[in-house]
């Protein structure tokens, strides 16, 4: 996937709130938004190298950029949680995951009980299907991708359903999508929250899939590349 319009260099001076940061770019004080609502503590570091993409129509806006990328240790991470379904729906159209391949049609946020989950794959009314849902990782410690980095109820809430769906026969997987490139393998991060972390080992006791794949990001755009191993 390309970024929609050339991204340009600034440097982070600091996260204002969830969803605004400010950042500096050719000697001008910016506001950006941040489409992540994780807390990225190791990535938002004052001084940090970033790249933004200016709103074309910044008039009415509160910001004047999105903050899309950050260089930590020589590795470029996409911030956007907003990516992952993206880019899973264009893997999934081109036949790319392959444990998730055959189905013939894709279709996003169905809703389950109070929720939505991100996909339903399947062959027709009739045919087999898969519920999957997409989760946005950004943080990785010595080569292992950890999720998530602050507490997620709305994340053990999206687990449950998956395991009830499994319990009336459903396939159903949750597909961790790992913005950078210098993951070896992906667990759950059980010190940031240790009851997602006890959630995810529990349904995929019972039948839940779980799938983690790492993606190319470079100053031109980003691609889900290959699968790395999950110790749950």
């Amino acid at each position: 996937m390309q970024w929609p319009i050339p991204l340009q260099p600034a440097r982070f001076i600091r996260r204002e709130n969830r969803f605004r940061a400010l950042v500096e770019c050719d000697g001008h004080l910016l506001a950006a938004h941040v489409a992540n609502s994780g807390r990225l503590g190791e990535l938002f570091t004052p001084g940090a190298a970033v790249w933004v993409a200016p709103f074309q129509e910044p008039a009415g806006r509160k910001t004047a950029c999105h903050l899309a990328l950050v260089e930590y240790a020589d590795t470029l991470v996409s911030v956007d949680a907003r990516l992952p379904n993206r880019l899973v729906a264009e893997a999934l159209s081109a036949g790319r995951l392959a444990p998730l391949a055959g189905y013939a049609t894709v279709r996003p946020e169905v809703r389950v009980g109070s929720s939505r989950l991100d996909f339903l794959l399947s062959d027709g009314q009739a045919g087999p299907r898969c519920w999957l849902e997409v989760k946005s990782v950004t943080l990785v410690e010595d080569g292992l991708a950890l999720f998530p980095d602050a507490p997620t109820t709305r994340g053990v809430k999206h687990l449950e359903e998956l395991a009830a769906l499994r319990r009336n026969g459903e396939r159903v997987a949750v597909g961790f999508v790992i913005q950078r490139s210098d993951a070896l393998r992906f667990a759950p991060h059980p010190t940031a929250d240790p009851a997602f972390a006890a959630a995810l080992r529990r349904v995929q006791a019972e039948g839940v899939e779980v799938y983690a794949w790492r993606c190319a990001v470079d100053h031109n755009a980003i691609e889900l590349t290959d699968p790395v191993p999950v110790s749950c």
